[in-house]
């Protein structure tokens, strides 16, 4: 059985299509994160498994329940479909102490007095929050408000719950401790979760499957690793990830099926698989290497050097312009050198 599943979803605003045609389904259990760029479609298609959209067509199940469908009509109340939701803005009601704030959504379902005082207890020391219970809302860190807005969502055990981008207003370095702990917390309990991103590293770093969306319209669907590693389209492999776009096209298939694709510099590389018509080549910055030992090699000198930290960037002269190359801190070279640029065919991926 599937806990979310969507059905040639549409979302209309006038003139203007924002979701077209949006089809997946989401099993028990799985983290599954929409994203894409700006404008999208991605939190408005969270916002119509929500209930805060009205769909123009297409159906919505969840828990194998229609919650949604244009044929028939049918269109159960958000407060009744039985998700939880984190928004982006956290939604911390700031008059209220943190244990009220959790309590909240247990108090308006009628719960007793004692179960809520244990949920909200055993919720707030899931997120590390016990000790604050007593404490002003207002007086929180961004950080400890995110944590109350999970616990808060968490606290009548939802089956589904729904994240529209809860990470997006911290700062870099305990956005990436959160999301250790999100996705320890989601695994623990088990719960079925959509999540909405634009942060690539995010969404390949804490999803069981990746729906990537572009222009209302999914593009591709697959494990993090299929993202990253066989793009099928261009705006893939240019959106998620630092990927070399090379031109030219295929001229020859090798005895082992491996295709030899011509730049338009006429340098030859060495392809595993691909399309025979592709004019593009895909090539990502972290799978070359800055020395022949692999079996596509191609000469090139150092353009440009620059420090990132965990990795060091090179931007590279060679025949078809420039490429971006990343390499360990330890890899060292100067601006003007001479080197030799060499990747694997397995990372060719021709779109």
């Amino acid at each position: 059985m599937t806990r979310i599943e969507v059905v040639d979803l549409a979302v209309r605003y006038g003139d203007t299509t924002a979701v077209d045609s949006v089809s997946f389904a989401i099993a028990p259990g799985e983290l599954v994160t929409l994203l894409g760029p700006s404008g999208c479609g991605k939190t408005t298609t969270l916002r119509a498994i929500a209930g805060l959209e009205t769909p123009h067509s297409g159906s919505i199940h969840l828990n194998g329940d229609t919650v949604w469908s244009a044929r028939p009509k049918r269109n159960i109340p958000a407060e009744k479909r039985g998700v939880s939701m984190v928004f982006q803005s956290y939604a911390i009601w700031p008059h209220m102490t943190v244990f009220e704030n959790v309590a909240y959504g247990l108090r308006v379902r009628g719960t007793s007095a004692a179960d809520i005082r244990d949920n909200v207890a055993r919720v707030l020391d899931m997120v590390q929050m016990g000790a604050y219970a007593d404490r002003p809302s207002s007086n929180l860190s961004g950080g400890q408000q995110q944590r109350v807005a999970v616990a808060r969502a968490i606290a009548f055990s939802p089956t589904v719950v729904l994240f529209d981008e809860p990470l997006s207003n911290l700062d870099a370095k305990l956005r990436a401790e959160m999301r250790v702990e999100l996705r320890e917390l989601q695994r623990r309990l088990d719960i079925t979760s959509l999540y909405v991103t634009h942060d690539q590293e995010e969404a390949l770093a804490i999803s069981d499957r990746v729906i990537v969306m572009n222009g209302g319209r999914i593009e591709q669907i697959g494990s993090p690793e299929d993202i990253y590693n066989r793009p099928v389209s261009r705006f893939v492999a240019d959106f998620v990830g630092s990927a070399n776009m090379i031109e030219g096209h295929v001229t020859s298939v090798n005895g082992d099926g491996s295709l030899v694709f011509q730049t338009n510099a006429g340098s030859l590389i060495h392809a595993a698989a691909g399309k025979r018509d592709s004019t593009t080549l895909a090539l990502r910055s972290s799978y070359i290497h800055l020395r022949p030992d692999e079996a596509n090699t191609i000469a090139g000198t150092i353009h440009r050097r620059m420090f990132h930290g965990d990795f060091i960037q090179y931007v590279i002269d060679w025949p078809d312009g420039q490429l971006i190359v990343r390499r360990p801190p330890t890899e060292l070279l100067e601006e003007g050198s001479a080197i030799t640029v060499s990747f694997a065919p397995e990372y060719c991926v021709l779109l």
